[in-house]
């Protein structure tokens, strides 16, 4: 079976760009969507809620796969001589890359 480079231009995309905008997201609290799950109820953005925690683990999902999705479509209109440039290994690297971030970004809760 045979993947038109096309396709394979768009997940290899999605793969580095959904990690990178995640923990971007995660970093800026840019969170698409908040929810309060003592209410049970969703807010547009980083809406604190009226009673107890509030998540936007939901709403950093949400704007990192709307983000890669454009992006990675956008990607995958490439013409095949460019898309040829395309490295398949960015679908791994670039996520293990994001993990050792992560490593550093949350250090602080482990080494106290």
């Amino acid at each position: 079976m045979r993947v038109s480079p096309s396709y394979a231009v768009f997940t290899v995309t999605f793969a580095a760009v959904f990690s990178l905008v995640y923990v971007l997201a995660v970093e800026k609290n840019w969170a698409l969507f908040s929810y309060a799950p003592a209410t049970g109820t969703f807010a547009p953005l980083t809406t604190p809620a009226a009673a107890g925690p509030t998540m936007y683990w939901y709403g950093w999902i949400a704007t990192a796969a709307i983000v890669a999705g454009a992006v990675a479509a956008v990607a995958s209109l490439l013409p095949e001589r460019l898309a040829k440039f395309v490295w398949p290994g960015f679908a791994w690297a670039v996520p293990v890359a994001v993990l050792i971030a992560f490593g550093y970004l949350l250090s602080g809760y482990f080494l106290r």
